[in-house]
């Protein structure tokens, strides 16, 4: 629930990141307009509960083409507020509409279970929990909007957004989109606004059933610990900072590429920046990297030859230099110079395991260096960090493999691969990286209450 102090309190100024010019600006809901926005939730979820699970679905579907039929425009706005490149941002436009597919799919085996007791029958529901309110972040802004927000509507929800103060396009656009497809009025509101206002609201509120919040762990504490004093459920997916373990064994070229820690400019919570690497291999890894690093072309995220572009801010500039000295030993790669928001890649090759830089989310297109000795070292290496959100291992041992990702405490591991998040898949990490679970075929199911029932077979007393 962050808040920009240099925005008006009453309007958000949305920047392009890569030319700080203004895109728009849209108005900041208050707590009175998400007082407003969760009483016409309420109303309309009762009507889309009640409706049939073939018709939720089909509407479902339905929105799924809608934004089908507009993922180059959502794209482009995504890389207007978001300064993302352009095919990831068609990318994150065919991920919620993939994931709207996805949820609709299960409105209809949303089933309970029938449990063997004795003296009758026992039988489970899941029951939608009403009014859900989701939180999303500005580094992904589309798809985990959608990852909160889809499969709470398939489970029967309405869902209140409040999306970034520094990306609201998006996120407002899916809401029309919504409309047009035919979704009823007021079942998925957007409220953009400022975290200490509009968020702050929708935490409180005492009609919104469960909050789900991705950003940063500090104000994840602050969002779980407001729903506590209500014994309000919460999922929060919250930072990261995940190791790249390199084996001496491994496909070095495919093991250490940048974009595993450059992808969104590194702001990405699942980047892999922190590599540690076997310390045979050391130094050929240091060249790879230094080789790779060069050839990165960082400028205007709507050319398509660009491969990394601005960040999303100048307070996020700031944030990473600081973690950066001009004298510190380093792999670095280029940046434009002038307007727009731009760090260039870089691998700092001589932070200490505990020193900030080397156990602290940055968020930015920044990696540290580090050797291990052996399997042992490089377990605790990758353990040795307040967060467990995500991570890989590169080896050709399966035994090995099997292991480590059996001994590294983080919720999504790969094997010979950088990917970390899939629709079919459940997310989420371990320790300060969150609680809870997104995505996956128990997706819907984190939008429910279960329902036990009992009916007794047994005649009447005599």
């Amino acid at each position: 629930m962050s808040d920009q102090s240099d925005q008006h309190p009453h309007e958000l100024i949305v920047l392009d990141p890569a030319t700080e010019e203004v895109v728009a600006t849209v108005p900041a809901a208050d707590a009175a307009d998400v007082d407003r926005a969760v009483v016409r939730a309420r109303a309309a979820q009762t009507g889309w509960a009640a409706a049939a699970p073939a018709d939720r679905a089909r509407l479902l579907r339905r929105f799924a083409d809608t934004v089908d039929s507009h993922l180059e425009e959502l794209a482009r706005l995504e890389v207007r507020e978001a300064g993302h490149l352009l095919g990831n941002a068609r990318w994150e436009a065919g991920n919620a509409r993939d994931l709207l597919l996805y949820a609709a799919g299960g409105v209809e085996r949303l089933t309970g279970r029938q449990i063997p007791v004795p003296g009758g029958w026992n039988i489970t529901f899941h029951e939608p929990l009403g009014v859900v309110g989701v939180i999303a972040p500005w580094n992904f802004p589309m798809p985990i909007a959608a990852w909160g927000s889809f499969p709470a509507l398939a489970a029967g929800n309405a869902v209140v957004l409040k999306p970034a103060e520094t990306t609201p396009l998006t996120a407002l656009r899916l809401a029309e989109l919504a409309l047009e497809a035919g979704l009823p009025e007021h079942l998925f509101q957007v409220l953009p606004g400022h975290g200490a206002v509009a968020g702050r609201a929708l935490v409180d509120h005492p009609d919104v059933a469960k909050i789900v919040f991705t950003g940063s762990t500090r104000t994840g504490r602050e969002v779980m610990e407001r729903c506590a004093r209500q014994v309000k459920p919460v999922t929060l997916e919250l930072g990261g900072k995940s190791p790249n373990i390199v084996f001496a064994d491994a496909d070095l070229k495919s093991a250490v590429d940048p974009f595993s820690f450059l992808d969104n400019s590194g702001q990405d919570c699942c980047a892999r920046t922190r590599i540690l690497v076997q310390e045979t291999v050391y130094d050929e890894v240091a060249d790879l990297l230094a080789r790779e690093l060069s050839a990165v072309v960082v400028g205007d995220p709507a050319d398509e030859a660009t491969r990394m572009g601005p960040l999303i801010s100048r307070q996020q500039v700031d944030r990473v230099r600081s973690f950066v000295p001009d004298d510190a030993p380093a792999l670095r790669g280029t940046a434009p110079e002038g307007p727009g928001f731009w760090f260039p890649p870089t691998v700092l090759t001589g932070a200490a395991p505990d020193s900030d830089a080397a156990r602290e989310e940055i968020f930015g297109p920044v990696a540290v260096l580090l050797p291990f000795t052996d399997e042992a070292d490089a377990i605790r290496l990758a353990n040795d960090t307040p967060y467990g959100l995500s991570g890989s291992l590169w080896t050709r041992d399966i035994g090995r493999a099997l292991r480590v990702s059996g001994a590294v405490r983080a919720g999504n591991l790969s094997v010979n691969s950088h990917s970390s998040v899939r629709y079919w898949t459940p997310f989420g990490g371990y320790k300060q990286s969150g609680v809870g679970r997104e995505l996956g075929p128990d997706a819907l199911t984190a939008f429910t209450e279960t329902k036990n029932v009992f009916i007794s077979t047994e005649g009447p007393a005599q």
